[in-house]
């Protein structure tokens, strides 16, 4: 794997990855290139137990923390995550300095049996472990049942080829990647189903003061990304969103201004709360924008919302 002018990042077929993030030793060669001569593959608590909700066996950090742990102990020297994954606030020691372009960030619906959502019957069942989804999905249809559904692409593919589930959701960014989108039945536009925070987009961390690692992860960074990405993360802290809790929020560029929708439902999809702002295209005002939106989204909640939602498992 190398990195040169072109600011791409290659892996030969025998160091691929398929877990949500990846570790990596050190890093040049004596030619000015980039080159990681020996990925390491990390497979985090939150890979290995499939069964559990995440939020009943530690909630999103489980992808990152034995990562974050490598990265300080000079282990590894950057680590590569799903930003969906990444909590709002890093731990002291490593920072956030780089994100990729970021993929399509909307949700692929999949089923052997129907061609959309709209002509499901009542009482079809849908494989998910995500509340995100599945607040919005009962929001618009009271009458579908959801299930926990986790486990990597293919398993859940061939769980719905073995009729366990009528359906499922899955980002089309994870598909795209892995060649996969022959099984996307419909994709969702974000106005029926909005995404996860940071939904699509990979960050790369690395241990704050390391000056090498930072100055090659600035050649690699799309601020376009970044700046999308931080402001959905800030409406996300502003909320104290957790695996507990249903939030969406999407921030995307239009001209020289920031967009920003957002949202916070209830478990059943009884009660959607939704907010959407406009600001300036910057780093600075993004961030703003993102904890504002929160921030209004916070008052605009029953003062019971909140606790009712901690009672509950599950994650995005």
């Amino acid at each position: 794997m190398h990195y040169q002018g072109n600011h791409d990042i290659h892996f030969g077929k025998e160091r691929q990855c398929s877990t949500a993030a990846l570790a990596i030793c050190d890093t040049t060669d004596n030619k000015n290139h980039l080159t990681f001569p020996f990925p390491i593959p990390k497979q985090t608590t939150g890979d290995k137990v499939l069964d559990q909700p995440l939020a009943d066996i530690g909630g999103k950090g489980l992808f990152t923390r034995e990562l974050d742990v490598a990265l300080l102990d000079g282990r590894i020297d950057i680590a590569v995550h799903s930003m969906k994954d990444v909590p709002t606030y890093l731990p002291e020691g490593t920072i956030l300095p780089c994100m990729l372009p970021r993929e399509d960030v909307r949700d692929a619906f999949i089923s052997v049996k129907y061609d959309d959502l709209s002509e499901m019957p009542e009482g079809s069942v849908v494989g998910t472990a995500s509340l995100r989804r599945q607040s919005q999905l009962l929001a618009r249809y009271p009458g579908l049942k959801c299930v926990n559904f986790r486990g990597n692409v293919q398993s859940r593919i061939r769980k719905l080829q073995e009729d366990v589930v009528d359906c499922t959701l899955l980002a089309i960014a994870g598909l795209n990647r892995m060649d996969m989108t022959e099984h996307a039945t419909k994709v969702l536009d974000v106005d029926v189903m909005l995404p996860a925070v940071a939904q699509g987009a990979i960050g790369i961390t690395c241990r704050s003061g390391d000056d090498k690692q930072i100055a090659y992860l600035d050649k690699l960074n799309h601020e376009e990304t970044r700046i999308a990405v931080e402001c959905e993360r800030s409406f996300l802290a502003a909320l104290d969103g957790s695996c507990r809790t249903p939030i969406a929020g999407y921030a995307r560029k239009d001209g020289e201004k920031l967009k920003f929708n957002g949202l916070i439902a209830s478990l059943d999809g009884s009660e959607v709360l939704e907010t959407s702002c406009e600001a300036n295209w910057s780093f600075t005002d993004g961030i703003a924008a993102g904890k504002d939106a929160g921030e209004e989204l916070k008052k605009q909640a029953p003062a019971e919302f909140f606790a009712n939602l901690i009672e509950h498992g599950g994650n995005w």
